[in-house]
């Protein structure tokens, strides 16, 4: 028998298991690593006693997955898995994905669309009123009324869709530790409407006193200025601090989302952490060709929590929170130490990070007791003035990690935040970024140079990129290293319009730069920017949003993007005569593409530009 948990009856047999106390079913592929949220709620509930069977991407189209081991004692757990199932399935433009990152082989397939909702009813037909909690990514961003870019319309809360019980938001370890302690109890999972970071229906006569109603499930349908507000109303609560439950009502059912979670001590992560898990897919997999998931991740560690950046098309904020929490550096050193030991480690720690890698305090003392600033972002449109930089415990563990036996590089390979690295008074960070983290190519995200785009986004002014970019290479130069910046660049955000896509390919041909892949606004749920894209107004000053929504036009901000490349020529001529940038055709140095009847001298790409490439190919997005 290994060490990863009961897949099977055999498995089950062979532990002399008769009834799981949970069982878990999951869209993923099962991944015993602590970077799947599967991985560490399962091993945490092992770790108190419990017993938990894994139902990996069961076939949703009949019940024999479903029943394969029978019904649990205490609740069925159900998970998309680690991103949102309609993510996984359809990119941008809602063209239908042929691979799964998550999925045995890489192929996509093996989970429905809207896998929490499916996986649920499936369950509901079966077992009838057996207890059912949801959580993971999929549900935490869909536990209010939401606008769904697949449907292009607002859908209910996903537990209203999906007829669950209970739906844990956030970082679940809370959550899980007291549902399962109170359900083994003997306490009826429909009674249980006081745990934080989790969400149930109720009759509105029972909704409790002093919440915070937002516009119900009909009014956001039916206005948008109301669903805008609804998602203000709903962010300014997520702070765990001084947030507010919220109530929203569905029909003849009231949607209660009580506080946050509280946030995991060092203590409490460290333990999540130490928790034995094989680090690896499960060997079933093996003749599939494994799950291309763990690639970036197996070698790698997390070592924080939570992202105060709080960009607006990011889900950080709604789901893991702004407060930094972080592992200890005993706990960091422990999991490199064990990493050094599996057979496959060729001495490669591919990254220490998390959503923000330099990240490792909170963002000020003050929200320890007060919370995050409502409404405000610590670094956008400019650093807080209260703002505490301190890289010093960052840099002595990575040091320490360089020194253990075995280890030949520490890469990070998590988004830096640039702008918060340039309010350090020292340099000691930069120049051990650059001397012994980066593997020729640094990612950062500018996301634009429009300072109208870039006020939409939440992200600082492009002046913070330009100041790091000329610090990075006169550093790297003074190093007598040959090291690339990789910028990461959005089309097509809520308040771009063709004018900024065209300042935006001016920026680029001044600073040689030619990405190779450019990212569309993707409006996934939840999100403040999803809110601009489906309202047209700013939530936060319920001012109206420019929003391209055409195809033509996406392509066109996309397309200028990379007005370099011969087949990209047309539409970039389309483009700037709709702007009004005639001046913009022609073969001048400050030109963008030549006119219609002209060969283009496109020229050849620069060092600079091939490296660039070359990281835009091996480098994924976070979402």
């Amino acid at each position: 028998m290994n060490g990863f948990l009961p897949v099977s009856r055999a498995d089950m047999e062979e532990r002399g298991i008769t009834q799981f106390d949970f069982i878990y079913i999951t869209g993923d592929a099962y991944v015993d690593h602590p970077s799947f949220g599967v991985a560490i709620i399962s091993r945490l509930l092992e770790s108190q006693g419990f017993s938990v069977g894994i139902i990996s991407q069961p076939d949703w189209k009949s019940d024999r997955d479903f029943t394969r081991f029978g019904k649990p004692r205490l609740a069925f757990l159900v998970t998309s898995g680690n991103i949102d199932s309609m993510v996984a399935h359809y990119t941008a433009a809602k063209r239908k994905r042929s691979d799964d990152a998550y999925t045995a082989g890489g192929k996509a397939g093996s989970r429905p669309d809207r896998a929490v909702i499916v996986y649920c009813k499936k369950l509901r037909e079966i077992y009838g009123d057996v207890p059912i909690a949801i959580g993971g990514l999929e549900a935490s961003l869909r536990r209010f009324a939401h606008y769904d870019y697949w449907d292009d319309n607002v859908r209910p809360s996903i537990l209203a869709d999906s007829k669950a019980d209970i739906l844990m938001f956030g970082m679940g370890e809370h959550q899980i530790t007291e549902l399962a302690q109170r359900l083994d109890k003997g306490e009826n999972i429909r009674d249980i409407h006081d745990i934080r970071g989790t969400c149930y229906m109720t009759e509105p006569v029972n909704t409790p006193y002093g919440a915070a109603e937002c516009p119900s499930y009909e009014q956001v349908c039916e206005s948008k200025k109301l669903y805008a507000k609804a998602c203000r109303q709903q962010y300014d609560q997520q702070d765990e601090v001084y947030g507010k439950t919220v109530i929203q009502r569905h029909g003849k059912m009231m949607l209660v989302q009580n506080p946050p979670a509280r946030s995991l001590t060092t203590e409490e992560l460290d333990s999540v952490y130490a928790l034995p898990y094989m680090r690896n897919y499960h060997p079933s997999y093996e003749k599939l060709g494994g799950v291309p998931g763990i690639e970036e991740v197996k070698f790698s560690i997390t070592h924080n929590r939570g992202c105060f950046g709080y960009c607006n098309f990011c889900s950080i904020a709604l789901h893991q929170g702004r407060k930094i929490t972080c592992r200890s550096e005993k706990s960091i050193l422990e999991e490199a130490e064990k990493l050094t030991q599996m057979k496959d480690f060729k001495g490669y720690i591919h990254d220490v990070g998390g959503p923000t890698a330099n990240f490792r305090h909170p963002s000020c003392e003050k929200q320890l007791k007060l919370g995050l600033c409502k409404g405000k972002k610590c670094l956008a449109p400019k650093p807080c003035a209260n703002l505490h930089v301190d890289h010093s415990e960052y840099i002595g563990i990575l040091r320490k990690l360089r020194e253990i036996k075995g280890v030949k590089k520490v890469f990070i390979r998590s988004g830096i935040r640039y702008d918060y690295l340039m309010e350090d008074e020292s340099d000691e960070f930069m120049k051990e970024l650059i001397r012994n983290h980066v593997s020729g190519q640094l990612k950062v995200a500018p996301e634009h140079c429009s300072a109208a785009v870039l006020d939409k986004m939440g992200k600082p002014y492009i002046e913070a990129y330009r100041k790091f970019k000329q610090k990075f290479y006169d550093i790297t130069k003074g190093m007598g290293k040959e090291q690339y910046l990789v910028p990461y660049l959005m089309s097509s955000h809520p308040g771009s319009t063709i004018k900024d896509a065209i300042e935006l390919a001016i920026f680029l041909k001044e600073n040689k730069m030619r990405p190779e892949q450019v990212q569309d606004f993707y409006p996934t749920p939840g999100t403040i920017s999803t809110c601009m894209f489906y309202t047209g107004l700013d939530p936060y000053t319920m001012e109206e949003v420019y929003v391209p929504k055409t195809a033509e036009e996406k392509k066109m901000q996309r397309t200028l993007l990379q007005y370099f490349k011969p087949e990209n020529r047309q539409i970039v001529i389309s483009a700037l005569k709709k702007a009004g940038r005639h001046d913009l055709i022609g073969t001048g140095k400050n030109c963008l593409v030549a006119p219609e009847n002209t060969k283009q001298a496109f020229g050849k790409k620069t060092r600079y530009t091939a490296q660039n490439n070359r990281g835009r190919k091996n480098g994924k997005r976070k979402k």
